[in-house]
């Protein structure tokens, strides 16, 4: 047995899929000096990887975790532990096969080979199916099943033969040491039950353990071990005979939350259809105290007898077989999160990262995406939405955690909506306008935590007034989570005016000696203005991808104010205090929590200001993109002159304790002037949509550049900034997609019905065909949304260059329908007031 060595250049805890992966990209990476450690026995420590049922499925809603499994499987391909064997997810009801053609626009749209099929052509190649209990399926050839454990053995080995690692099982760890040190808390060391190791680095990779670990270095990991059962029965002759593991495709039957995957002579049966059984931590049994091992716990018959029922309708003569019987049967341990994504990243503790709640069909392609990450500053894969960084304080509480995934668990094989809402731990964060909203009608969607009006039904008789400008959707689907409403107080804000609550905007104050060289170093455009100047700016890595697109105000000669949005408000915090000059004498100051941002625009806009202030806020006085402090009906207000949704206006920041009299100062001084209150539904998507602006995490993403965006300006600033070379030679580059907004022509279905896309639908040629583009992916909605001064529905597309043309005639992929669409811009030019003469 190997020793624990007293130190290492980092650390990885854990040996299961991830942690093994991780070990051999850092080794593949250059890194050596690196100890792996874990409480168990190799190959199997006893975590999920040793009970998972190791089975992939390809295609995701999310493209994000759909690059990650399918680099894993490219992975397991090379290392020999794939066995391709195709998959179905079957429907029984309609319902489940819209859904199912919803999934082939996202296997269109990742380039992942699909069909839906027939029953029929189910039973053929899964003779034992009742195919009478089916209307149909969506076929995946491309999915198969992988040898997990020995997969991470092949990584594991091929580190300590290169020199890289040193493997040492049967270790716990003790505790983690931390120590101050300047620009804040460093890890120093791993103290286990055989000796301490000092390290600079240190992975947290142990799956359902990872809280408990992180916990010994104040880094809270927001997951929960959730049980997910699974039985084994056999033997079945209808499997015998066949060579190898697994002959026949694996069946997903979605409408009863369960699986059914061979596994030789046995078939095993897995469910997500019972209730959520959570459980701590510091719960799960020691080796010792495990029957098999430490996550596979008693299995509870009364909570999988419903699912057996219905597998035995869809397989009866398989798994009645005479002499066919429960073999295995396990309460299975996985990882949850609160949102569904992985944990991975840097904490707050420098040199301690995590790679936590992830499954085996993407544990290679985080392995590669953090080893990545660690080395070089960033991932090829973009993983933003799995980062560690994005957790807000009341995310990070086990409270979250155990109520979003007990309300989400039954989700899994759910057919979740885009927009869909949770409805636990709600609410968290109110605005001081709350109640006033309530008596409005609002309709409140969270983010961040925040409860934010998406509508008004206090508006309901705007709806009326514009009648089919407001252009009503038919078909329940595209008007779920949605309302005509939103249409209607668009329109009205473009007729009069709009107040619009924007409390949920992160606001960093950055200040001190270092503060115009923090701001620099992390921002694209020229932050070096004068006072009172408004900056808009894409934050890049290393590589000229976005982190993110934000706003700064310098408010003084050592003091700037970063504005961000809320989802992503966490993340950008940690990108400026990771460069904040470590002399201590430049703070970061997160004052999200004081201070309350209101949006006032529309034509009426200045109007209805100036009747509440004595300061000049003329177009001659109150130019664009300045702020400064101003009176408004007494209350004392920082004015920021810039619009996100293409009218006249100003964002106003307010004291928290103000915020609800201005709120009501607005609307009463607007009401002769025809101003409502508006939601976010007219901010982040009518609005903006008009005006064809990028939002990061749609159009603005690690793997896109600011030229191929269409948002380069004429000169890049002499000061140097992080992503700065990169972005120079994008500049000198050819672009090989060019993001553009097209308009849909027709968007009559064949049963006549009226559709509208939400996003991520694949774009093709008008005839169908795919298209590619210089990076090799194929182009999809990602931002979609109706613009009703124009009267059209938009989507904005990244697309191959050659077929990024004004006028160009296209098609978009809806559930399995081809509607056609045309090019409208090719650039940042807005489809709606391209001279921006409304702003002014």
């Amino acid at each position: 047995m190997a020793d624990v060595p007293a130190s290492a250049k980092c650390v990885v805890i854990g040996a299961g899929i991830v942690g093994n992966s991780l070990v051999h990209h850092l080794a593949k990476l250059g890194w050596t000096d690196i100890v792996q450690i874990d409480q168990g026995p190799l190959p199997n420590p006893g975590g999920s990887t040793g009970h998972a049922s190791n089975f992939i499925f390809l295609t995701d809603h999310s493209r994000e975790i759909t690059d990650l499994t399918l680099d894993s499987v490219v992975q397991y391909k090379e290392l020999g532990v794939f066995t391709e064997c195709g998959g179905f997810e079957v429907a029984r009801t309609e319902e489940r096969m819209e859904e199912l053609r919803r999934r082939m626009s996202s296997a269109k749209a990742w380039g992942i080979e699909a069909e839906l099929v027939s029953p029929e052509f189910v039973k053929e190649k899964v003779p034992f199916i009742e195919e009478d209990q089916i209307i149909g399926a969506f076929w995946q050839p491309g999915v198969g099943v992988v040898d997990s454990l020995r997969a991470g053995t092949i990584m594991r080995d091929g580190a300590v033969a290169a020199g890289a690692l040193t493997t040492v099982p049967n270790v716990e760890v003790l505790g983690l040491d931390v120590e101050d040190a300047p620009g804040g808390p460093r890890i120093r060391k791993v103290r286990t039950d055989r000796g301490d190791i000092e390290a600079e680095y240190v992975v947290i990779a142990c799956g359902v353990w990872s809280p408990k670990i992180g916990d010994m270095a104040g880094v809270s990991i927001p997951l929960t071990p959730a049980v997910h059962q699974m039985i084994s029965v056999g033997p079945c002759p209808q499997l015998a005979g066949g060579t190898g593991e697994i002959n026949f495709p694996i069946v997903r039957d979605m409408d009863t939350f369960c699986y059914e995957r061979q596994h030789g002579a046995d078939m095993e049966v897995g469910s997500y259809a019972h209730r959520a059984i959570l459980m701590e931590p510091e719960d799960i049994p020691t080796i010792e105290q495990s029957k098999l091992s430490p996550t596979e716990l008693p299995f509870t018959e009364e909570d999988f007898d419903p699912q057996l029922e219905q597998a035995f309708e869809l397989m009866p003569e398989l798994l009645g077989a005479e002499g066919a019987e429960i073999r295995y049967a396990i309460n299975g341990l996985l990882s949850l999160t609160s949102d569904g994504s992985p944990i991975l990243g840097e904490s707050h503790v420098k040199g301690l990262w995590t790679a936590a709640a992830v499954w085996i069909k993407e544990g290679p392609g985080v392995g590669r995406a953090v080893a990545e990450w660690m080395t070089h500053g960033y991932s090829e894969i973009d993983v933003a939405h799995s980062d560690i960084a994005r957790f807000h304080p009341h995310m990070l509480r086990r409270e979250h955690t155990r109520l979003r995934t007990t309300e989400s668990f039954i989700k899994t094989y759910g057919i979740v909506h885009p927009s869909e809402q949770y409805e636990s731990d709600r609410p968290q964060r109110k605005s001081p306008m709350y109640d006033q909203q309530e008596k409005l009608g609002a309709v409140f969607f969270e983010t961040a935590g925040w409860e934010r009006p998406f509508w008004y039904e206090s508006n309901a008789g705007l709806v009326d007034k514009y009648g089919d400008a407001v252009m009503p959707r038919e078909h329940e689907w595209d008007s779920r989570w949605w309302s005509p409403i939103i249409n209607a107080e668009h329109l009205a804000m473009r007729e009069n005016a709009g107040v619009i609550d924007l409390s949920a905007f992160q606001i960093l104050d950055i200040e001190g000696p270092g503060a115009l060289d923090t701001v620099q170093r992390t921002c694209v455009a020229q932050c070096d203005v004068a006072v009172g100047k408004v900056i808009y700016t894409p934050v890049l890595d290393a590589k000229g991808g976005f982190l993110s697109d934000l706003t700064v105000m310098r408010l003084g000669d050592d003091h700037f104010r970063v504005v961000t949005g809320g989802a992503h408000g966490m993340a950008d915090r940690h990108t400026f205090t990771s460069q904040l000059p470590e002399d201590g004498r430049t703070t970061l100051t997160d004052r999200t929590d004081e201070i309350s941002t209101i949006g006032l625009w529309g034509p009426k806009a200045r109007d209805i200001l100036s009747s509440l202030t004595s300061d000049d806020v003329s177009g001659e006085g109150f130019g664009m993109l300045s702020c400064r402090e101003i009176s408004v009906n007494g209350i004392t207000v920082l004015a920021s002159r810039i619009s996100y949704v293409g009218e006249l206006g100003w964002e106003l920041y307010v004291a928290m304790g103000d915020a609800a009299a201005l709120w009501d100062a607005l609307l009463s001084a607007g009401s002769d002037q025809g101003a409502v209150p508006v939601g976010i539904g007219v901010y982040g998507t009518t609005g903006r949509i008009e005006k064809g602006y990028r939002a990061y995490g749609a159009e603005l993403d690690a793997e896109r550049s600011i030229v191929e965006a269409g948002m380069q300006r004429p000169k890049v600033k002499a000061a140097d900034f992080v992503g700065r070379e990169a972005y120079l030679a994008q500049r000198e580059a050819e672009p090989k997609t060019i993001l553009c907004t097209m308009t849909v022509d027709d968007h009559t279905s064949k049963s006549g019905q009226k559709r509208y896309m939400l996003g991520g639908e694949p774009i093709l040629t008008r005839d169908g065909g795919t298209l590619t583009d210089g990076h090799g992916h194929h182009p999809y909605v990602t931002s979609a949304g109706s613009a009703p001064s124009l009267g059209k529905h938009v989507l904005l597309a990244y697309l191959p260059v050659d077929q990024a043309t004004i006028g160009n005639e296209l098609a978009v992929s809806y559930m399995e329908e081809l509607y056609p669409v045309t090019v409208g811009s090719v650039d940042a030019t807005s489809l709606f007031d391209p001279a921006n003469e409304r702003m002014r």
